[in-house]
């Protein structure tokens, strides 16, 4: 679909790669956006309809769906990283990241169908991570939520099918935001991340490898999984 005169929600657009999608998306044309963040008054971007969205407070979401009635493309951005361990970590940050990365982009999912479906389809952009197909150590509890946000992406691109609403998967590996400030290793730009997700929009691609971290893992899926843990160390240089 063209982004240009669509109706757009991004939900945890007030910084990092959710503010890129806004930007990307006034400069393609978008007719109106709605930015959504847990703190409506974070949202400094010009131009844009900033809502109270927590993505997690289901009284929230379903409040958004109400208020935004037009929307035509909803992106699921929103997303947080503990640094939490399955086994050792502290279950009470599990379950938060299994909230947000999943649940969240699910009651985002359901309580816009409906939404899309009434004006003619549209579609859904889910942020996902390279990270759905691999871990590492301290990355249990995002790769965990991730899988699941790509197992939410794959089931509901085919429940809505019949609806008409296009459901795409955006996966990368390390993005130049807050969330991997710690972490030296190469990582993309949020512009590149947002144009090449709006890309699969608009050419109806159902999943976007953003960079080269992103087509190395996919790529090896096929292979052992400690010898794809051997080479992330040392493409990681560990």
């Amino acid at each position: 679909m063209d982004i240009n005169g669509a109706v757009v929600l991004v939900t945890g657009a007030n910084r990092g790669i959710g503010a890129e999608f806004v930007e990307l998306l006034k400069q393609r044309g978008a007719a109106k956006i709605y930015a959504g963040a847990r703190d409506a008054s974070t949202i400094v971007a010009a131009g844009v309809h900033p809502l109270e969205l927590d993505i997690t407070d289901p009284a929230q979401v379903e409040a958004a769906a109400a208020a935004a009635g037009d929307v035509e493309v909803v992106i699921n951005n929103a997303g947080i990283s503990t640094g939490t361990s399955l086994v050792t970590g502290d279950e009470a940050l599990i379950r938060r990241e299994m909230e947000t990365n999943f649940f969240g982009p699910l009651l985002v999912t359901r309580a816009f169908a409906p939404v899309l479906g009434r004006n003619g389809g549209g579609a859904i952009l889910n942020v996902i991570s390279a990270l759905s197909w691999f871990t590492l150590p301290g990355a249990g509890a995002y790769a965990a939520s991730k899988a699941a946000a790509a197992a939410l992406t794959d089931s509901t691109r085919l429940e809505l099918a019949a609806q008409g609403t296009h459901v795409v998967a955006v996966h990368m590996g390390l993005v130049d935001t807050d969330m991997a400030r710690t972490v030296e290793a190469p990582k993309i730009a949020p512009s590149d991340l947002a144009r090449a997700g709006l890309d699969a929009v608009e050419s109806g691609a159902q999943e976007v490898l953003a960079d080269d971290w992103a087509r190395f893992v996919k790529a090896g899926l096929a292979d052992d999984p400690r010898v794809r843990y051997e080479q992330i160390l040392t493409a990681l240089g560990g």
